[in-house]
């Protein structure tokens, strides 16, 4: 009966903390959509974080497609798996972390990564050849920086958000599970949250370039931990909640 009880307070306390994580992944699906649209409007045409696009890009590029770069999107496709292999190494000690400290961890790194390619490509001219060296540079520190982002969301297992970089798989759900479809639009609210902030990081993205892609890299930095910390709290604040009670 103890065990019973146990389980349930468990699962009870699991509900409730992904409800409050849900926020901070949908503010990081927004700083995805902002972090694309720099990469692609104003880093040379190729995704760091929708790494789907940019396979498409790089088939294209592969097939002669004019004014496409091959070099840039297989640069973004290697340092996004280099950040999934940092990701998958920093899961490895997850056991040992709460789910907000490595919620924190994993966002500080990620911040960093970005702020640092915002700096690489401040003032760049995309099309000067000088500034290559430095284009590529921040393409690679922002995939990595996406990588790990998408590494530790999978870890993080919130159903229907197990990656902020991509939606497709959200939207096939929400269309599946519609009362269309003959669903019962099961988590419709979160889906429909993730498409949209999704949308809107592309747009603010875009509007924030006419500063230059830095200004828009370093909001992103500021949004992921403002993100993760604003979890960290909450999180926090239910547990000592719970251990009052």
């Amino acid at each position: 009966m103890n065990g019973s009880t146990e389980n349930s307070c468990t699962r009870e306390n699991n509900v409730g903390d992904e409800v409050s994580l849900l926020p901070a992944l949908i503010l990081m699906t927004l700083v995805s959509g902002v972090v694309d649209a720099v990469s692609y409007l104003g880093l040379g045409h190729v995704f760091t974080a929708n790494m789907t696009g940019n396979l498409v890009l790089l088939g294209f590029a592969l097939a002669g497609a004019p004014r496409l770069s091959m070099a840039r999107p297989l640069i973004s496709l290697l340092a996004f798996l280099l950040g999934g292999v940092i990701g998958g190494r920093l899961g490895l000690i997850r056991s040992a972390a709460t789910r907000r400290r490595y919620l924190l961890m994993a966002a500080a790194v990620e911040a960093v990564l970005l702020s640092v390619g915002g700096l690489v490509c401040a003032r760049v001219d995309i099309a000067a050849a000088p500034s290559a060296v430095r284009l590529d540079l921040a393409i690679a520190l922002t995939a990595v920086a996406m990588g790990l982002r998408t590494a530790t969301v999978r870890g993080l297992a919130v159903p229907d958000i197990t990656t902020t970089t991509v939606v497709t798989s959200i939207l096939a759900a929400f269309a599946a599970d519609s009362s269309l479809a003959g669903g019962n639009n099961v988590r419709i609210g979160r889906r429909i949250g993730s498409a949209l902030s999704m949308l809107a990081g592309a747009a603010i993205g875009t509007l924030l370039l006419r500063f230059g892609p830095a200004v828009p890299l370093m909001i992103g930095a500021v949004l992921v931990l403002a993100a993760a910390s604003a979890y960290a709290g909450a999180s926090l604040a239910s547990s000592h909640a719970r251990g009052q009670n």
